[in-house]
This record gives C-alpha cells, sequence and structure tokens, in this order.
C-alpha cells in the first residue's frame, strides 16, 4: 500500500499498530481447534483468521503524514534481525471478555524486538503509552452481559499446543479499514522481511 492510498482509504488520521502475524499453518492449526467453539459459541464475536496478529505496539490514531517516517526505520530494523522461533500455546482470557491464545518459543527475542519497534516509534516523535508486552493472539469478544463464554472457551482451549514456526515479516497495519457498524478489518500498510542472520 502506498502513501497516496492511505490517503484515499482514510480521512486525515489512521488507526497503526505493528505487529507479527503468525504463518496460514499456524493459523490453520489453531483454526481446526476451535471449530467446534464456533457453533458451541456463536454470540461471540470472533476475529477473522486473516486478521489475528501479535501486536508489538499499538500507536493509536496518527495523522496519515506521521506514517512514511515508520517505513524505512521499520524496513531497517527487520532487515538486521533474524526470525523468531514462536508457537501458540494455550488460552486464556482479560477481564472474562477477551479471548487469547498465548504465545511461546523465543520470548526473551521477542520482548527484545518490542522494544526496538517501541524505540523507533518514540525515536520517530510519535507519542505512545508503553505498555508490558503480553504476547497472545486475540481469538474472539464476549458481548456485554456474558460472563461465562470466554472463561469456559479459554479453559477447553488450555491444553492446545501449535507447532513452532519462524517469524516471517514484520507488520506495519492500518486498522479503521472498513470502519462503520461491522467488525473492524485490518489491512498491511506495509511489511518487510526478517533477514538477519
Amino acid at each position: 500500500m502506498n502513501d497516496q492510498s492511505i490517503s484515499a482509504a482514510t480521512s486525515a488520521t489512521i488507526r497503526v499498530f505493528i505487529a507479527l502475524a503468525p504463518p496460514d499453518h499456524a493459523k490453520d492449526e489453531l483454526a481446526r481447534q476451535l471449530r467446534p467453539a464456533l457453533d458451541t459459541y456463536p454470540d461471540l464475536r470472533w476475529n477473522r483468521i486473516e486478521d489475528w496478529h501479535i501486536t508489538l505496539a499499538f500507536l493509536g490514531e496518527l495523522p496519515v503524514t506521521a506514517v512514511p517516517p515508520l517505513r524505512a526505520a521499520l524496513a531497517g530494523l527487520a532487515a538486521g534481525r533474524r526470525p523468531l522461533e514462536l508457537a501458540l500455546r494455550g488460552a486464556g482470557h482479560f477481564d472474562e471478555r477477551v479471548l487469547w491464545s498465548g504465545v511461546e518459543g523465543d520470548l526473551e527475542g521477542l520482548h527484545l524486538l518490542t522494544s526496538d519497534v517501541r524505540a523507533v516509534v518514540k525515536d520517530r516523535g510519535i507519542p505512545y503509552v508503553d505498555r508490558p508486552l503480553r504476547p497472545h493472539l486475540t481469538l474472539a469478544r464476549a458481548r456485554r452481559g456474558d460472563a461465562t463464554s470466554v472463561t469456559r472457551l479459554a479453559a477447553d482451549l488450555a491444553g492446545f499446543s501449535g507447532r513452532g514456526w519462524p517469524t516471517e515479516r514484520l507488520h506495519l497495519v492500518g486498522s479503521n479499514f472498513g470502519r462503520g457498524p461491522g467488525p473492524i478489518r485490518y489491512q498491511d500498510i506495509e511489511s518487510w522481511p526478517f533477514e538477519g542472520r
């Protein structure tokens, strides 16, 4: 996506985050495990499998002019980094409303990458609220008044153990595409391969 399409797809701002995306085979493995839950818990708001990601830095609503300076710095960061070995494992919840799958593997490397990504953001003068990284992949959200579906499903998925995979790319993502009454849609603004050795 180029700068003109960012401007055309949005008004003067865009909601932005920087993330890792599991490869399709890892997402498919988890999706197969979740398939029975889609029928059992139809009232949960399920995230689309193509939108599953591990957020490293949520930047929030930014002027579209703040995006281009991030590109070169993130490209350089990815080019100098080796892929991390990660896996999706288990499940849990935030506040009985958000269902997630956990992330295991090279968590030290993941925390270092996250620190470097956040430093790039700060070095570009972008205001950022630094929160501790809790590596996870958000799967679904409960509707108001449903205090049990997510906790039951998290318990059912606690034993999930996906195969390991190398991270392939660092993603700069816009999440305001298709804003409106429907679900949020994510789209890569750009992504860069991890090329370090």
